[in-house]
């Protein structure tokens, strides 16, 4: 009886791991999600990518929208790490028109879609050569900040007791927690 309650809790935690979401979903199997690995695959083979980061600019073309994004490796569920530093800058071309203010500089976002030939343009005055994809997926996510305030806890006992100066004297320190959702 014992294997089969673990059997389920095993289950249920499974269930509440994380996964891609469907927007995200490749064609292929293992698509690439490396950013330097995709800019060392040769140019001229199409490949599928998912790769994330921070929107920079955002530009509505008659027909497309080009997104130039720098690069935050993502985890297996598609989010961009915060913790990480930016490995490059790519472009991802979406069909269709995208809201700016929506798809605004500083959003955190993640596309899939096939490489395509990489494009010259200026980061500043800076010559810069773009890996670049066509996205047939992309998902933009938010940023939740929590605050956890952490305190010794010495004084819970008079506080319990019933004590009317129940305040604490003690260190404390506060966290904040960024998480992307």
């Amino acid at each position: 009886m014992k294997k089969y309650g673990l059997l389920f809790l095993m289950l249920i935690g499974l269930s509440a791991c994380s996964s891609l979401p469907p927007e995200l979903e490749a064609a292929s199997a293992q698509p690439i999600t490396d950013y330097q690995q995709w800019i060392n695959s040769d140019p001229n083979k199409p490949v599928e990518v998912r790769l994330g980061g921070i929107i920079t600019k955002v530009t509505n073309l008659p027909d497309q929208t080009r997104i130039e994004i720098v690069n935050l490796p993502i985890s297996s569920d598609g989010k961009p790490s915060l913790d990480s530093e930016p490995k490059g800058r790519f472009v991802a071309y979406v069909d269709g028109f995208l809201e700016p203010v929506t798809y605004k500089s500083g959003r955190l976002i993640t596309v899939v879609g096939q490489s395509v030939e990489p494009e010259q343009g200026k980061v500043g005055e800076y010559s810069y050569t773009f890996p670049t994809l066509k996205a047939n997926g992309q998902r933009l996510w938010t940023i939740e900040k929590s605050t956890y305030i952490e305190n010794d806890d010495w004084w819970i006992g008079s506080c319990l007791r019933g004590s009317a100066f129940c305040h604490n004297y003690g260190p404390t320190r506060a966290r904040v927690i960024q998480e992307v959702k």
